[in-house]
């Protein structure tokens, strides 16, 4: 019912005017979103790069149906690598891509195109891209554009969801040397067929797949808020003797920046994930609707910085 009702409220213009001019919600939005443009996303990159911390900018953009809606997305990420190189941001600030905002849900093969375009250009502005995972049913598809990509460009990143009952096996094929593997809990309401359904069985599997990945000769990214995640991270880091370079932890824009520093004053790499774009509101109301057990999570991270 709840998710329901937040998936009614996306769609709605009436509800958005509202969020967008409401004091609070603004207030909210400006927590974990670094704004509508280019420079907005530059202004936040420059701050985080100056705390410390390397950066991972996703222009907002998901529900792509046309092939003008994908060249536009692509355009963007062109723009913004340009600038993020002119300003001397890079290597610290790479990009990260949903396949389905360059068109993957229409025409994988545009969809390839377009992250190669991205992929060169980051490779021309001395950095480089993780492409995003979404639901289930584009695992594949995203996991055999990654393939084509690496071999022109074999630093592109891959992102694997522990809540996933296949993410174990996923992990032992992305585990080699030169990859990098960004591992997270997931977002999306999945089937149990497909995906675990209770946090305890998301948090075994996670540890699971983070200790095939530190063992192994790939370059691991722990995306994750919760602390006892973090605690195991570093405990497995010391276990397969892994120094500060040979991973990095992640974590959200606006959550838990006090724990973001402590890990980069350790001599972690610690990277921030960075929303930007005028779809703002559809990227909020969909991580509320994708597990409306997220509007619990927003509420803490307003009232807690650690």
């Amino acid at each position: 019912m709840l998710r329901s009702v937040i998936l009614a409220a996306s769609r709605s213009s009436q509800v958005e005017r509202l969020v967008a001019t409401a004091p609070y919600t603004r207030d909210v939005v400006r927590r974990f979103v670094a704004g509508a443009a280019t420079d907005d996303a530059l202004r936040a990159t420059r701050g985080l790069v100056d705390d410390g911390l390397a950066v991972t900018l996703d222009h907002l953009g998901e529900d792509t149906v046309r092939p003008e809606q994908a060249t536009a997305t692509r355009d963007e990420y062109l723009k913004l690598l340009k600038m993020l190189g002119d300003a001397g941001l890079t290597p610290a600030a790479e990009v990260s891509v949903k396949l389905s905002a360059l068109g993957q849900m229409f025409d994988e093969q545009l969809a390839y195109d377009n992250a190669r375009a991205i992929c060169a250009a980051a490779d021309a502005a001395g950095t480089t891209v993780t492409l995003d995972m979404e639901d289930h049913t584009t695992t594949d598809s995203t996991l055999e554009v990654l393939s084509r990509l690496r071999k022109d460009f074999p630093s592109t990143g891959a992102v694997l969801q522990a809540y996933l009952r296949r993410t174990e096996s996923d992990c032992r094929e992305l585990s080699s040397a030169g990859s990098r593997v960004r591992l997270c809990k997931g977002a999306y309401k999945e089937p149990e067929s497909v995906a675990y359904q209770s946090a305890r069985e998301v948090d075994k599997s996670y540890v699971r797949c983070m200790n095939i990945l530190m063992s192994g000769d790939g370059y691991p990214m722990l995306a994750t808020h919760d602390p006892r995640m973090i605690a195991i991270g570093e405990d497995r880091a010391r276990w397969f003797d892994r120094g500060p370079e040979r991973f990095e932890f992640q974590m959200l824009y606006g959550i838990r920046p006090e724990e973001q520093a402590r890990l980069a004053s350790e001599g972690y790499t610690v990277r921030t994930y960075v929303p930007y774009g005028d779809e703002w509101y559809g990227y909020l109301m969909r991580r509320l609707a994708e597990r409306p057990a997220n509007l619990v999570f927003f509420g803490r991270a307003l009232i807690s910085k650690k």
